[in-house]
């Protein structure tokens, strides 16, 4: 929705940014490639965050690939200012070739804060009319056209790349190691001399395609290379099929760093071979906590109550989602068994059902649900399918910081509109002293043979109380 959204901004000659995980390019992948080949007329910034390590996420994908496979230019920050920098030089770099644009950030870049030198603010664009009234009309015949546009786009987007101030050759004393540095990676190898003075030859790479020049400059000048770049090897791969006999290359695919997880100063100390690590050593005071459901969450109520429920009828496993809620699979609770992507918890038990699983159960928030449940519902309510859907209503998106929900006051009619029953859409309150009351629901529910959501609608008690700090200010301000 939310890329849909920048390209109509685009559209309209506007400048526009939209920004995500790199699970969600995912779900915004069709318009995203497809934005490559209608091409954009104000400038359009895809910004995506990867996640190496998987500290919140179902994968570790790189985003580089997404670039590369749509054919656009794309840009990765090495520290706090070129990630401010590249956002004008992107947008700037989307209008010259009228082209969306992708800046790639990982986690110690996102996780991270600097002072930086602001720019003046540009005037907003005016309103601008594509002049080609066939631009974005996707028939064959358009597109086709409009493919061999961007296929002659790519000789400039290298040379683009070439000559661009986030690509550097940099001078070394010492040409025995020459060193591919992309993104915060460059961060992770200064770091380990003093000053910054890396003693070997080193090919900076912040603009993408990685210029083949700067590169073949490194392999002639130095006897063996070593690639730095945060998630999958990339550049890495890419050497080796174009300069490398096998031998001379070091990287993540022959073990030199870590073929998964993040990288860091100290990894990269291990590749350098290098003396008196830094690192420092875990605390006896702090011990780490794992993750668990706040106290007062109303989903611990929903985890017992449909744990009982469970426990009085013939064993399954229970679908569920991404959020707070996702947390039910640890112990205590143990109350859930998948969580896969966005959306996927209905679909899952669906076709589990479809499968002859019975009871079929599928945990679902309120915003995930209008993020991506509604279709799946639908689905389930044209077959009729012997699926019982929970969503867990806390009337906010408690995992991203407590917005409000897009389903806020509306989340019953939306279920009714999809055509569940009314008298297999049920609303509970998960607390305490209605325990007994909801597993009966649960369970009758359960053994249903068709369709039935049951709403289970109780404030996140963050949100709760926030609400209550606003109240006793309004009421203080009024008295």
């Amino acid at each position: 929705t939310a890329m849909e959204e920048a390209l109509g901004m685009s559209f309209s000659g506007r400048r526009a940014m939209v920004s995500m995980k790199h699970v969600g390019l995912n779900v915004a992948a069709d318009p995203f490639v497809n934005s490559a080949i209608t091409g954009a007329n104000g400038g359009l910034l895809v910004v995506v965050a990867d996640d190496p390590s998987m500290h919140s996420s179902q994968n570790e994908q790189d985003t580089r690939y997404y670039a590369k496979f749509a054919g656009i230019p794309f840009f990765e920050p090495s520290n706090q200012q070129e990630a401010y920098d590249m956002v004008f030089a992107a947008l700037d770099l989307s209008e010259e070739l009228g082209l969306p644009v992708l800046l790639r950030v990982t986690t110690r870049l996102a996780h991270s804060r600097a002072d930086v030198v602001c720019r003046t603010p540009r005037a907003e664009n005016e309103i601008r009319l594509p002049s080609d009234p066939r631009q974005y009309v996707l028939l064959p015949v358009n597109a086709r056209r409009n493919y061999d546009a961007l296929i002659e786009k790519q000789k400039t987007i290298r040379e683009k790349a070439l000559s661009s101030p986030f690509n550097a050759f940099v001078e070394g004393k010492d040409p025995s190691l020459g060193i591919v540095a992309a993104g915060i990676g460059l961060n992770y190898l200064l770091e380990n001399y003093p000053g910054g003075q890396c003693p070997y030859p080193v090919v900076k790479i912040g603009q993408y395609p990685a210029p083949p020049e700067l590169l073949s400059k490194l392999m002639e000048k130095c006897e063996k290379i070593l690639v730095v770049e945060e998630g999958a090897p990339f550049i890495e791969e890419s050497i080796r099929g174009a300069f490398d006999d096998g031998t001379r290359i070091r990287g993540r695919l022959d073990g030199t760093l870590p073929r998964t997880g993040e990288l860091s100063p100290d990894s990269l100390r291990k590749a350098l071979d290098l003396t008196g690590g830094r690192t420092v050593p875990p605390s006896d005071v702090l011990r780490p906590r794992p993750p668990q459901l706040c106290r007062g969450c109303p989903h611990i109520d929903t985890y017992l109550a449909l744990n009982e429920a469970l426990s009085r009828l013939p064993p399954t496993r229970v679908f569920s989602d991404i959020g707070c809620y996702t947390l039910g699979a640890l112990p205590p609770f143990n109350a859930i068994h998948t969580c896969v992507d966005m959306g996927a918890s209905i679909t899952m038990a669906k076709g589990a059902a479809d499968a002859g699983i019975r009871p079929a159960v599928a945990v679902i928030g309120d915003s995930t649900f209008t993020h991506s449940g509604m279709t799946g519902l639908l689905d389930a309510v044209y077959e009729n399918s012997p699926v019982t859907v929970l969503i867990l209503d806390n009337d906010t998106v408690g995992m991203t910081g407590g917005q409000q929900s897009l389903s806020s006051g509306r989340l019953e009619n939306i279920v009714r509109g999809l055509g569940v029953p009314e008298e297999h859409l049920k609303v509970i309150v998960p607390l305490k002293k209605n325990h007994e009351e909801n597993v009966r629901i649960m369970q009758k529910e359960l053994e249903h043979e068709g369709v039935s959501v049951i709403i289970c609608k109780r404030d996140c008690i963050h949100l709760k109380r926030r609400k209550q700090k606003q109240e006793k200010k309004g009421t203080d301000e009024r008295e």
